[in-house]
């Protein structure tokens, strides 16, 4: 069974032309939902009736000037709805709200409809989605790994299409991991910017409500709406956000070579460097940055005494009732009992250093990429290792709200054994809009068509020509050599100095070449400029496939140089020094 079109602008498209209405979208979902039941999504749902009256009391309203009409969306099960009692995923410290949570409020005026609260680490602490009593989630694309925490359920949810949206929460990573996890956009906006109230705290200084959706446009849309300054919050800001005009040309950082960490994923490495790759295809310049004082920053989290502002969150709960909690909760949280003042205000200190530092190091970029998660783990990888490589996912992730930071964790490809990558873009706080909107882009660019070109002089990469490429957008996709049936030449003339690339299928050679993917719009410009006796033809490739490639008629061979025992244009260059 096809997967519904939840997102948002299908469904007010749908209600607005009268193709689908709320009671039909809120019956396919409780028709769907056993189907799922071995995901361990749900901690709690509403009744089937209840979803029916809330979609049929929209029956009056104008689904024009609702926003979220109609829109079925998930709770994560440390946020307050009213009607349903929150757990945090204990349910010894289980609580029946009176009211819902602030956010969530906005979100029921603007016409969602909450299906339910959904399972999480315990306490929001974990980012593997397994530490929950309610069951271990299961990932969305492949049920033997996990689906990243803590907001698992809420990922979950929208990746197996069963609401449009899901509330989660962040602290270090529990709104972006979950999200890259399962092929999700994940909004981890600026602290403050949506209210805390009626929220289990985390780190209450540090925690901000996060959102999953299917695309960046919706996470826009939903963030204008669940953002707005709650008076009543403590932790609540009214934070100027900078507009969301992007710029044809700019600059992005990243991480230098030696902090890439992706803990033995060869796959995930290629797809960040695809990444970047995309990037610079639609104007960037990768900016290499030394992410020392970020990877500081982010030890204090949990070596820090942030992990007591964790024990203060649920003191009383711990110290009456702590064979309540999961051992493995007990163990990260109960350390911080021991925590002094004198190490939290030296924390503090230590904080403000780096901040200044990594400020500095943002200062010159538009906003910095990095991995969402280096790697991803089995739900048996976990249980075997589960403090280590829970620390480990957190590597791009745990200095975020330390730094107070904004970041969006947007999919960005496929990796070998058919689970997503993710990647995440993040800058200064108030800068919510602008990351959605180069989030926008960033998937805008993968959507395009493209077309692969075989280059074997002047264009490979650090030769004169190679601009031709990178201006129109393209990025190289393989450094390789062609079938053994080539032979190359230096061709008279230059500079620049070409060279000629000719099939003979008795006496030819392997030759050095570069696969290059480039925008098809770009093409023809492209080929206006390769002036004669070279041309694009058909390439054979050392594996077997045939791309689209630099060709040379033969008339030109009657005074060139026969090159080929170089094996390339490159080595053919080193020898004449």
């Amino acid at each position: 069974m096809p997967m519904p079109d939840l997102s948002l602008s299908a469904l007010r498209r749908d209600y607005l032309s009268g193709r689908r209405t709320p009671r039909c979208v809120i019956e396919d979902i409780l028709h769907r939902l056993p189907r799922f039941a071995d995901d361990y999504i749900w901690i709690s749902q509403l009744p089937a009736a209840e979803l029916l009256a809330r979609a049929d009391a929209l029956t009056d309203q104008d689904p024009a000037r609702l926003p979220l009409y109609g829109v079925p969306f998930a709770i994560k099960d440390n946020i307050d709805l009213a009607g349903l009692p929150t757990t945090a995923a204990c349910p010894a410290y289980a609580y029946q709200p009176a009211v819902s949570a602030w956010v969530v409020e906005r979100l029921l005026a603007a016409g969602a409809i909450p299906i339910g609260k959904t399972n999480l680490d315990q306490f929001a602490t974990g980012l593997v989605g397994v530490r929950s009593p309610y069951g271990a989630t299961r990932n969305a694309f492949d049920p033997a790994y996990i689906a990243g925490g803590s907001s698992s359920g809420s990922a979950v949810a929208v990746a197996r299409g069963l609401v449009s949206f899901a509330l989660g929460t962040d602290t270090a990573g529990s709104g972006r991991v979950p999200a890259a996890f399962n092929g999700l956009v994940g909004l981890k906006p600026s602290r403050g910017l949506l209210s805390t109230r009626g929220v289990v705290p985390a780190c209450r200084t540090l925690d901000c409500v996060s959102l999953f959706t299917v695309n960046a446009a919706d996470a826009a849309t939903l963030f204008e709406i669940a953002a707005g300054f709650d008076p009543a919050d403590p932790y609540a800001r009214d934070l100027p956000q900078v507009s969301a005009e992007r710029r044809a040309r700019f600059r992005f950082g990243v991480p230098g070579a030696e902090h890439l960490e992706f803990f033995g994923n060869r796959d995930a490495a290629q797809a960040f460097q695809a990444a970047v790759q995309r990037l610079q295809a639609m104007g960037g310049e990768a900016v290499t940055l030394d992410f020392t004082p970020f990877l500081a920053a982010a030890r204090l989290l949990y070596e820090g005494p942030w992990l007591a502002e964790r024990y203060a969150a649920i003191a009383d709960f711990i110290q009456r009732q702590p064979g309540d909690l999961l051992p493995v909760t007990r163990a990260i949280i109960e350390p911080g009992a021991q925590t002094s003042a004198v190490q939290a205000f030296q924390a503090q200190y230590r904080l403000q250093s780096l901040k200044r530092q990594t400020d500095a190091l943002l200062a010159g970029v538009e906003f910095v990429l990095t991995p969402t998660a280096g790697t991803i783990y089995t739900l048996a990888e976990v249980e075997a290792d589960p403090i280590r490589l829970n620390a480990q996912l957190g590597y791009y992730t745990n200095f975020m709200n330390l730094l107070d930071y904004s970041a969006v964790a947007v999919p960005a490809g496929m990796q070998d054994h058919g689970l997503p990558f993710g990647v995440t873009l993040f800058s200064h706080a108030g800068h919510d809009r602008r990351l959605l909107a180069w989030a926008q882009a960033f998937e805008q660019a993968a959507e395009a068509p493209r077309i692969k070109i075989v280059v074997c002089g002047a264009h490979l990469s650090g030769l004169p020509l190679n601009s031709q490429l990178t201006e129109r957008g393209g990025y190289r996709v393989a450094a390789t050599t062609s079938a053994a049936r080539y032979r190359l030449y230096a061709l008279a003339g230059g500079p620049p100095f070409r060279p000629g690339m000719v099939r003979d299928e008795t006496g030819g050679s392997a030759i050095e070449v570069e696969v290059w993917s480039l925008p098809l719009a770009q093409l023809g410009s492209f080929m206006a400029g390769i002036p004669a006796p070279l041309g694009i033809g058909t390439v054979e490739l050392a594996d077997g496939s045939w791309e689209k490639g630099f060709i040379c008629e033969p008339y030109a061979l009657a005074s060139a140089r026969d090159i080929s025992a170089f094996g390339g244009w490159r080595a053919y260059l080193a020898s004449k020094g």
